[in-house]
């Protein structure tokens, strides 16, 4: 196996940090492979803003829900959605930007925002550091926006904690391959799979945390997909200048 494969099947999230900096050098090389990252139709639909000032990091902790690793890790990535430089562009041409006008634009720029936070996980970690995606960036995205500077026709998609790992986590059981793999066509028949599943996560949450908790997959998906838990997205959306019709 390559040294490639062996970084990328060994990822696991680090919520515990040392204070031993982040190299220039090392934000380069991850800012460099996101860079070279895939996107659609080149247009390069990506932002990434560096946080590193203790202050700031410590508010989008706290706009995160209180998510400590943010602070104490000395890297902070926040992957933005991006075409104000798109609309910079068309207006070089004499054309009026209309793909912000559709969901297509939050598909493209949500997806090369995923593929671009992926590269830097796998940049960073086989740098030897530790990485852990912030989805919640999104639950108070309009402070979010506000306090990073964020213009009109940006939003926030994700965030990644990035420092040297205090510890390393054990690495979390996933789905079988049956459960994501299909061949030819979707097989439907995946209950059985899950409960598989549900048995091993639970074991793993059961030795994990001493015994103080036991909750499966399930559950766990459970718990936030029964409701919309960020109703004000497509209000946040709509203030950046995507009409989504």
């Amino acid at each position: 196996m390559n040294e490639v494969l062996k970084t990328l099947k060994d990822h696991r999230s680090i919520r515990s940090y040392t204070d031993e900096p982040v190299s220039p050098e090392q934000l380069d090389d991850i800012i460099q492979a996101v860079q070279a990252a895939p996107n659609s139709i080149n247009g390069q639909q990506v932002t990434v803003i560096t946080v590193q000032d203790e202050e700031r990091k410590k508010k989008i902790a706290e706009l995160a829900g209180g998510q400590v690793w943010i602070e104490q890790a000395p890297v902070f990535l926040l992957f933005c959605a991006d075409f104000n430089r798109a609309k910079i562009a068309l207006e070089k041409n004499g054309e009026t930007l209309a793909i912000t006008d559709g969901m297509e634009s939050v598909l493209v720029g949500a997806v090369d925002a995923g593929i671009a936070l992926g590269t830097a996980t796998a940049a960073a970690e086989s740098m030897g550091l530790g990485t852990v995606p912030i989805g919640a960036v999104r639950g108070r995205a309009e402070e979010l926006i506000k306090l990073l500077n964020i213009p009109e026709y940006v939003f926030p998609v994700a965030g990644l904690v990035v420092g040297h790992p205090a510890d390393r986590s054990a690495k979390k059981p996933r789905l079988p391959e049956q459960a994501v793999r299909h061949s030819e066509t979707y097989q439907p028949d995946l209950k059985p799979l899950i409960d598989a599943y549900d048995e091993e996560i639970s074991e793993y949450m059961t030795k994990r945390t001493n015994g103080q908790e036991t909750r499966n997959w399930s559950q766990g998906i459970s718990a936030y997909y029964n409701k919309v838990y960020y109703p004000h997205i497509r209000e946040m959306l709509e203030k950046q200048g995507f009409k989504l019709e």
